[in-house]
């Protein structure tokens, strides 16, 4: 469990409820995930390289979490994000990470081989890939880290948004927007939130 203080340029306090569509311009609730193909990644025990393929997944609900491992509110939500991939283990759930870091100063810290050594410490215990063309990321309409996508068994986006309503303490969280969306999903339930406003680091894609 972390607390810590980030500038309100970086973070806002909370994530806000809205209607579909009025937070992310490339996607909204309902729309088709957009494809996730060859993406060189790092397994979820940091053993082996891979590449992320969404066609691949069999599992019936997949979470797409656009992640940087530089970006102080990712390192902030680390612990938690661990602790939810856990507690859907042995259930049809895949966690998928993805960086679209693509500026040269930050390829070292965001890279695979800095991904691989994260996931070796704990950090992360799904696997993750780097976009460094930024393609994904854009179609998503990623633009800060954290942001997370659900998508349901048919690949339809169900949420998209923040991991919950405060990045900023885990103690004082009311709402875990991915996990309620990924059990109603697992349920045949609907998605009572659909999206929320990601707030962290802007995305550094490659110019």
């Amino acid at each position: 469990m972390r607390q810590w203080t980030l500038s309100l340029a970086v973070l806002a306090l909370i994530a806000s409820p809205a209607l579909a569509g009025k937070y992310n311009k490339a996607v909204s609730v309902g729309d088709k995930a957009p494809a996730i193909e060859g993406v060189p990644a790092v397994s979820a025990d940091g053993s082996t390289e891979t590449t992320l393929n969404l066609g691949d997944i069999k599992e019936d609900v997949v979470v797409v979490a656009f992640l940087a491992n530089h970006c102080p509110v990712v390192q902030g939500i680390e612990d938690r994000q661990v602790e939810l991939v856990k507690s859907f283990k042995g259930k049809s759930v895949k966690f998928i990470g993805i960086t679209c870091t693509g500026t040269e100063n930050l390829k070292e810290v965001d890279g695979i081989p800095a991904i691989k050594t994260k996931v070796k410490e704990g950090k992360y215990n799904l696997a993750y890939g780097v976009d460094e063309s930024g393609k994904i990321g854009k179609a998503y309409g990623a633009t800060v880290t954290p942001q997370y996508f659900v998508l349901d068994k048919d690949r339809t986006i169900r949420y998209t948004g923040a991991l919950d309503d405060n990045p900023r303490d885990e103690a004082k969280v009311t709402k875990p927007y991915v996990k309620n969306a990924v059990e109603a999903l697992l349920a045949n339930e609907t998605v009572e939130v659909t999206e929320t406003k990601a707030t962290g680091c802007g995305i550094a894609y490659k110019r």
